[in-house]
């Protein structure tokens, strides 16, 4: 053990593990081949897989799994528990637990909330952050600095660019595509108390294109296979195979 580290002595220690200074890690099991930087903080009751590359400053805390040959970039917050502060109306519901698949790419700075689940293959952006209660699929895209808030599922194969925000209690289906700068709601009551049965973002079945800017109201209905052009503001739901276009978005053209 190199001096300035921090092993707990019931951690369970994989062949082959490269474990650089000035890290924590608590009574965890690590698998084989895997690497961590300078500076990481495991705690108890964290699960690593073979091959996973964990690179400074990253910190994980209890209940997180991650799959085999998943990479964490530098300062990613694996754990976070989400707290009111007494300023939040609703009050946060989560279990101390996080599944990351396999071959995973977790971005610098990253924030993931308690009671996360993500596939394989699936890659978060810098400064990505999730939100509690999540389900995020595979072979995702949700690129730098997108915000996925609670009580979300987002299918497989989707992508979400740059600092788009998706709302609390949103639904996302396969293959959808969502552009940069994309806003999403999901109550259309201000300074009112949180009421869960009013609360609900959009739903947006497979295979959607949401273009650049467009603004997202709640409870809206999205159809698959249907395009919301750039700039648009959804206020009511849109058909399967149309395209939707303007403040409000109406309808465009039907898609064959």
């Amino acid at each position: 053990m190199q001096q300035n580290m921090n092993v707990h002595p019931e951690a369970i220690i994989g062949s082959n593990v490269d474990i650089e200074m000035f890290t924590s890690i608590g009574k965890s099991k690590i698998g084989n081949n895997v690497t961590i930087g300078h500076g990481v903080f495991i705690a108890d009751e964290v699960t690593i897989a073979d091959d996973v590359v964990i690179h400074p400053n990253a910190v994980i805390y209890s209940g997180v799994s991650i799959g085999k040959s998943t990479e964490i970039f530098p300062g990613a917050f694996l754990g976070k528990e989400p707290k009111g502060a007494g300023a939040t109306a609703r009050s946060p519901d989560f279990e101390k637990k996080i599944n990351i698949g396999e071959n995973c790419s977790i971005g610098p700075n990253v924030v993931i909330f308690y009671d996360v689940k993500i596939g394989d293959n699936t890659l978060l952006g810098d400064g990505a952050s999730i939100r509690e209660k999540c389900s995020i699929g595979s072979y995702c895209i949700l690129s730098r600095y997108v915000t996925v808030n609670y009580a979300t599922t987002i299918g497989n194969r989707t992508k979400i660019m740059d600092c788009s925000h998706i709302t609390g209690k949103a639904n996302i289906g396969d293959n959808v595509f969502i552009s940069v700068l994309v806003g999403s709601t999901n109550d259309n009551i201000v300074r009112v108390g949180y009421e869960e049965e009013r609360i609900q973002g959009p739903t947006i079945e497979d295979n959607v294109v949401i273009g650049v800017g467009a603004s997202l109201l709640p409870s809206l209905h999205i159809g698959a296979d249907s395009t919301v052009a750039a700039g648009s503001v959804v206020t009511k739901d849109v058909e399967t195979k149309t395209l939707v276009a303007g403040s409000p978005a109406r309808l465009a053209k039907r898609l064959s």
